[in-house]
């Protein structure tokens, strides 16, 4: 049995998340010089997506 087309664009699609997990934002944090190793990682500040 075939899996029906309209699922199988559902697999394709790239959407730009709004909405990052806690290592990405200490990634960026990292890049932009406010992160120090030996920092909490809770209650981080917000961070725009790129």
């Amino acid at each position: 049995m075939s899996m029906h087309p309209s699922l199988k664009s559902a697999t394709r699609i790239t959407v730009k998340r709004n909405v990052l997990k806690r290592y990405e934002r200490v990634d960026i944090m990292r890049k932009k010089g406010k992160w120090k190793d030996g920092d909490r990682a809770f209650g981080l500040p917000k961070t725009k997506t790129t």
